[in-house]
């Protein structure tokens, strides 16, 4: 279960992707709360409540820069 650091362009760790020993991958942000999954049986990406956002492997879409927000 490694637990790969996601960085803004700046360096500032804003999220972190896990991958499982399934094949499965959770999102969580920079302070541990989880912002979606994908479920590799399934082959599908959930948000954080659980709704099916995409066919596929889009954990990328889960992930954001708060630091963007604030402009």
């Amino acid at each position: 279960m490694a637990r790969e650091p996601i960085r803004n362009f700046s360096g500032k760790i804003i999220s972190y992707v896990e991958n499982k020993p399934n094949g499965d991958i959770v999102v969580t942000d920079f302070y541990g709360k989880v912002l979606g999954k994908y479920d590799k049986q399934f082959d599908v990406t959930r948000d954080f409540y659980g709704k099916i956002i995409a066919r596929g492997n889009c954990v990328g879409m889960l992930y954001h820069d708060s630091d963007l927000d604030r402009r």
